[in-house]
């Protein structure tokens, strides 16, 4: 039987880091199911495409809409093996959610398997849980790491840190990190 993920969306999350991961997951057998507060399977999450082309920050486009496939109202947690954040802005107003936070929680207080990719880091954030971990994130989030008495990790942007169950990297641009990281914790056998 597949081993199944988690993977959290809201709208405007980030398009490479909603696609790459769901693709590559479900590519390796996983069972993939994606899931956004007040929609069901069959609804779609607008995504945003992220580039760094040398401003202050990164630019925002719009990107694709993103279907989901399955009712966030039928999750239950048990089933499932690992959970992924995607970025964007999205976790933003996700993390104001109890449910969403609570499904983080679950996922901390099991031990189980969590990547948070970007801005993913501050639903983490919002449990409360994340006092003296390790992690890394979109660098506009540090200050919100180290404010719940976590360690932000500053690294280059195509790496990932781990933590236990838990591995972050900064932005879609550390996939080839943080999805090998991922997968290592999920059980599986990746050559680095």
């Amino acid at each position: 039987m597949a081993k199944k993920i988690l993977l959290l969306l809201g709208d405007y999350t980030e398009d490479y880091e909603t696609m790459v991961p769901y693709i590559l997951l479900k590519t390796l057998g996983y069972e993939v199911h994606t899931v956004c507060p007040d929609k069901k399977a069959g609804d779609y999450v607008k995504t945003a495409i992220h580039d760094f082309e040398g401003d202050q920050t990164y630019t925002e486009k719009r990107g694709h809409n993103f279907v989901l496939n399955k009712d966030f109202t039928e999750v239950c947690l048990g089933d499932y093996d690992g959970l992924y954040i995607s970025g964007g802005r999205s976790p933003e107003y996700l993390r104001n959610n109890e449910d969403v936070v609570n499904i983080a929680k679950y996922f901390l207080t099991n031990s189980k398997p969590i990547a948070a990719i970007c801005h993913g880091p501050q639903i983490l954030v919002a449990t409360g849980m994340l006092r003296g971990r390790k992690l890394t994130a979109y660098p506009s989030v540090a200050p919100e790491i180290r404010a719940c008495g976590a360690e932000y990790i500053e690294v280059q942007g195509d790496n990932a840190v781990v933590d236990e169950n838990l591995v972050t990297s900064p932005s879609w641009a550390a996939h080839t990190s943080i999805l090998s990281e991922f997968l290592i914790l999920l059980g599986a056998k990746i050559k680095l």
